[in-house]
């Protein structure tokens, strides 16, 4: 499954404002991050016609979760930068060339996008399961606990 880069960025984007109080400016994302702030701000301008961040205009203006950040599934997130629709798509290949076979014959689909279709499937299930918040603290965890109060803190004291 490729999926753009757009959507790590996005991933980290809502795992950090699920520890910020205020909203946070897209410039500031892009440098917590390391990111292009253009194509940053894209990604957020995404999640936001998504409802899953909003955005606040002004000078203490930026983005905040829409809803709690065990609410947000990752793959809402996923389907925010990248869409819906399916990885594979079959084309009845089945039905081509010397061997081909008559589309009266092919009632249900083959067995090659059956298999791509319960991938998918299962796929789908797995990040449906996983929350924003999952990710926090599984990203919390792999830093014996440092990495969370760190992005608290740094949104609080660093400015840019």
């Amino acid at each position: 499954m490729k999926m753009s880069s757009g959507v790590e960025w996005a991933l980290h984007s809502c795992v950090t404002l699920s520890q910020s109080r205020e909203p946070v400016p897209a410039a500031r994302l892009a440098e917590l991050h390391g990111t292009p702030p253009a194509y940053t701000a894209k990604q957020l301008q995404a999640l936001s016609r998504a409802g899953i961040v909003h955005s606040t205009m002004g000078q203490v203006g930026g983005y905040s979760l829409t809803r709690p950040a065990s609410e947000i599934s990752a793959l809402e997130v996923v389907q925010a930068i990248d869409g819906d629709e399916p990885a594979y798509r079959c084309t009845e290949i089945r039905q081509r060339g010397p061997l081909g076979i008559p589309a009266e014959r092919c009632s249900r689909p083959c067995a090659i996008a059956r298999a791509m279709t319960a991938a998918q499937d299962a796929w789908s299930r797995a990040l449906a399961q996983l929350s924003i918040a999952d990710l926090a603290a599984d990203i919390d965890a792999d830093s014996d606990g440092t990495a969370m109060p760190d992005i608290r803190r740094w949104l609080t004291t660093t400015r840019s």
